[in-house]
């Protein structure tokens, strides 16, 4: 990353104050500690991904190496290629007419199964077509009775259910573009669909679950907790913002061209949320009136930061407090049991422990008199995220008190990647209607994958005119 430093005059010392002076010397140490921030962050110590840290970074990871072995553990239900009781073709090979010692003809009446092998294989398909009539017919009276087409044969020459279920399920389930998903449908089944006509497919399907996405909302709204993020999406060129709300058995996605309460607002679901939302401290989230509990993984990143800066011992102290105190909850709730009250009482009491020795090593700037500039003093990293720490500590360590609340927001963060594939494969959305479709079509597919049901399975339905509903979590 270059970073553009615009070059300014150096002040004469000998005119300045002894506070000018010192005010500067902080001034000075500010950028420098924002220049080094640029160079030294990356996905193991910021909110950064491991897409930005560039071929010559390792990706480190905030996981503790293992004492297991690589490869499958002991009691692990592997999976293989199972024989099945019944093939679906059977191909004898046959014997040959005479011995090949004796030359006698072989009594090929009397040979038996000597050994079977099974070979699972698709077939190669082709495209059926479906040719619906009418009859008519006249009545001895004379009245001309005529039947009637389905409901869903509406034109001359049409798609079926299937094939554009299909069609949509690889553009907007297995992220291909447009292009390349005519081109696997010509392959396969040698139908020439165009990308047009696969663009019109996913208006359809979009408009035939919005009633899902929309029933996904809801249950989301008073669900007992919800995961929230956002992440940039590219759209007409322009930056757009893709916004989550997901559980472990729902999963809503909405678009909208700004990042904060306004797209909250405007979606409905967070503000009126009743329950807890996890999410990673972003400012706007703060203004709802719900239950807050922050994301662990944003922090542990953030203190190993902290300890690379400044080498001081109270970031890894911190760590290894919130990591000890998530391992001994997680056994906890595998037990089915609560942490005891006297475990809770001396973690908060280590966590606040902590913090006074963070907050004696790292003290507030006080703004010198005559130092110039108005408002506060800029405040080191450090300060800053100490004061987080104290400021939320009731968030922070929600995972202790209520066993419900997960220790990091990952659920709602993995909501992020499928749709930053899309992008990377397919580039950005060149209108805000198609991201708008993604949008519905994919809250719909991932909360229905999450409660069971396969992707195309809920394409299926839902061109069949009868989408699949999702259980309340």
């Amino acid at each position: 990353m270059l970073v553009m430093i615009q070059k300014q005059p150096l002040p004469d010392l000998s005119t300045m104050t002894h506070g000018e002076k010192d005010a500067l010397i902080l001034m000075l140490l500010a950028r420098l500690e924002v220049l080094e921030s640029l160079v030294r962050k990356d996905s193991h110590n910021s909110s950064k991904p491991p897409s930005s840290d560039g071929l010559a970074k390792k990706t480190r990871s905030l996981r503790g190496a293992s004492d297991k072995k690589v490869g499958g553990q002991i009691g692990h239900e592997g999976t293989t290629l199972k024989r099945v009781a019944q093939a679906t073709e059977i191909v004898c090979h046959p014997l040959p007419a005479q011995c090949d010692y004796c030359n006698k003809p072989l009594p090929l009446k009397n040979a038996c199964v000597s050994e079977t092998r099974q070979v699972f294989d698709i077939p190669a398909t082709a495209y059926d077509v479906i040719e619906h009539r009418t009859l008519r017919l006249v009545c001895r009276c004379g009245k001309t009775h005529v039947s009637i087409f389905p409901a869903e044969v509406t034109e001359a020459v049409q798609y079926g259910p299937n094939i554009r279920a299909l069609g949509v399920h690889l553009t907007q389930g297995q992220m291909l573009p447009f292009a390349r998903a005519r081109e696997l449908l010509q392959d396969l089944y040698g139908l020439p669909v165009s990308p047009g006509t696969l663009v019109s497919w996913v208006g359809e399907a979009r408009a035939a679950l919005q009633g899902t996405a929309d029933l996904i909302a809801d249950q989301l709204r008073v669900a007992p907790l919800v995961h929230a993020d956002e992440s940039g999406l590219r759209v007409a060129a322009k930056l757009h913002w893709l916004h989550i709300a997901a559980n472990e058995s729902h999963t809503w996605y909405g678009v909208h061209a700004r990042r904060g309460m306004q797209a909250i607002e405007a979606h409905g679901i967070l503000p009126k949320l009743l329950g807890v939302l996890v999410h990673d401290c972003w400012a706007p989230y703060w203004q709802l009136d719900c239950i807050h509990a922050l994301c662990n993984a944003h922090l542990l990143r953030e203190l190993v930061y902290v300890k690379e800066i400044t080498t001081q011992a109270w970031p890894q102290k911190m760590m290894d407090l919130l990591l000890n105190a998530n391992e001994l909850c997680e056994s906890a709730r595998q037990h089915e049991i609560e942490l005891p009250a006297e475990d809770m009482a001396t973690y908060l009491a280590l966590y606040d422990m902590i913090l006074c020795e963070g907050e004696l090593a790292n003290p507030e700037l006080v703004k010198q008199p005559g130092a110039g500039k108005r408002g506060r003093s800029k405040q080191s990293i450090a300060f800053n995220l100490l004061r987080r720490l104290r400021q939320h500590a009731d968030s922070v360590l929600l995972f202790i008190r209520d066993p419900s609340v997960p220790f990091t927001n990952n659920l709602g963060e993995r909501a992020v990647r499928m749709p930053k594939v899309k992008q990377k494969i397919s580039g950005c959305f060149r209108t805000l209607d198609g991201a708008e479709n993604f949008a519905v079509i994919r809250s719909c597919l991932d909360t229905l994958r999450k409660q069971g049901y396969g992707m195309l399975e809920v394409l299926r339905s839902a061109f069949a005119g009868n989408p699949i509903q999702p259980a309340c979590g």
